[in-house]
């Protein structure tokens, strides 16, 4: 065969593969969307106060090189948070005062500084456990819930009060993640807004329709006292040190042991979304890191650590979809690959003066339906980043796509490698991205 024929053979051959799986998985995108629009939406409720007894919080931040945004974060938290019982756990690491210094400016009886026993970096579910065993050590301040929140994080007034009201019919409960979007880097910081608009205001809303497992996002969530003493009972400490995404398997194995997980959406009297808001990567390069961790910790570890869940449907559907980011990124991958050698046997064949080979009936088909479920996404991804962000933002969620495209293949590549180093007995790291806060008034 020519060198021309292996062009338009290979042409073909990834374009049909490419094709074959992003049908697939717009399909599985399409019956998600359905499901959620046929769920009553929650997030149309304005958190009412009622005068029941207050719960007591604790609320845990590891933190490792965070002395940038950690006190500012702090006070933000102690201003805003409209609760009368709650204490802050901040854990740092022997070898990073910087952080711990940052912690003891904030002068108030309601931050606690715990040091751990050894130098870091290990991993953020380590960190929660020596935060754990800190507050378990004070059996005269025992509180009723432990709230996760991560450094950069500005927590909204209302999140302890709609907590405390959720978790009085639950074990876990989580809250919705809104990311910021920097003007200055909107692109990318955008992408993940678009992403976890979707996440957050369709996956999470429909899987808890259809029944199945409700993961914990790391922030905005919180989890009884008793769920986690419960979660120790196997080894002594809830948080699964050698996890990249402790919190992501949190909320999947308090389901598998019958603890009610929810995910709550509810707004303020002003109409604001009562959510976490949080500045995320704003480089290519961290944004592959922190992305890398999430793909590896749950669609590549995930198969061996959480396993399928229940033999329901729905389950195995949901675990599906949280693992299918590498199927997908090689997709994408070879679907850009199949548009070069497209376009490479074209300008030969049109250099040589020759027609070039036309593409069967199936595969024309094919990519006219694929054609109508990107543009179903598309106007799916708009309509909801729209509806958390504005119009403006709806309309910028369009050629995000392909940011986000860019950083799923280079999330995944990088995953692949770190799994393999874990394979052969390589501790999980913790991947440390930069952070910053937003300047607040």
């Amino acid at each position: 065969m020519t060198a021309l024929g292996l062009i338009d053979r290979g042409a073909i051959e990834t374009t049909f593969f490419a094709a074959a799986v992003l049908f697939v998985l717009g399909l599985d995108d399409v019956l998600l969307d359905l499901i959620a629009v046929a769920v009553r939406r929650a997030d149309q409720h304005v958190l009412t106060v009622a005068s029941v007894r207050h719960l007591r919080f604790a609320v845990f931040i590891p933190a490792w090189r965070e002395e940038q945004v950690i006190g500012a974060m702090l006070r933000a938290t102690l201003a805003r948070y409209d609760h009368p019982a709650y204490r802050l756990y901040i854990g740092c690491y022997p070898n990073d005062p910087a952080t711990a210094d940052a912690v003891r400016t904030i002068d108030d009886p309601r931050v606690r500084l715990v040091v751990g026993d050894h130098d870091g970096p290990t991993t953020k579910a380590d960190c929660l456990n020596q935060l754990w065993q800190a507050l378990t050590a004070e059996a005269e301040s025992r509180p009723h819930a432990v709230v996760l929140h991560d450094a950069e994080d500005m927590v909204h007034p209302l999140e302890l009060r709609v907590t405390e009201q959720a978790l009085r019919g639950a074990a876990l409960v989580q809250l919705p993640v809104l990311p910021l979007i920097d003007p200055a880097r909107r692109w990318l910081t955008g992408h993940y807004a678009d992403e976890f608009a979707e996440t957050h205001a369709r996956d999470l809303v429909a899987r808890a329709a259809l029944g199945a497992a409700l993961p914990l996002a790391g922030v905005g969530c919180a989890i009884r006292y008793d769920a986690l003493e419960r979660l120790a009972e196997a080894t002594g400490l809830p948080f699964a040190a050698d996890s990249l995404t402790e919190d992501y398997e949190l909320g999947l194995r308090a389901a598998s042991l019958g603890m009610a997980v929810r995910f709550v959406r509810r707004r303020d009297a002003g109409g604001g979304l009562i959510a976490t808001r949080a500045y995320f990567p704003d480089t290519l390069t961290h944004a592959v890191r922190q992305k890398a961790r999430w793909i590896g910790g749950i669609a590549l570890a995930g198969w061996d650590r959480t396993g399928w869940g229940a033999p329901r449907a729905t389950e195995r559907w949901m675990r599906w979809r949280d693992r299918r980011a590498p199927l997908a990124a090689t997709a994408v991958a070879t679907g850009y690959l199949a548009a070069t050698l497209a376009a490479a046997s074209m300008l030969a064949h049109h250099w040589r003066g020759v027609s070039s080979p036309g593409m069967g009936r199936g595969l024309r088909t094919l990519l006219v339906a694929n054609a109508m479920l990107l543009g179903w996404r598309l106007i799916a991804r708009a309509h909801l980043t729209a509806a958390a962000y504005g119009w403006r933002e709806g309309l910028r969620a369009l050629p995000r796509i392909a940011v986000a495209n860019v950083v799923l293949m280079l999330s995944a590549w990088r995953a692949l490698r770190l799994h393999v180093a874990g394979l052969r007995g390589a501790p999980p790291p913790w991947d440390k991205t930069a952070h910053r806060f937003p300047d607040l008034p």
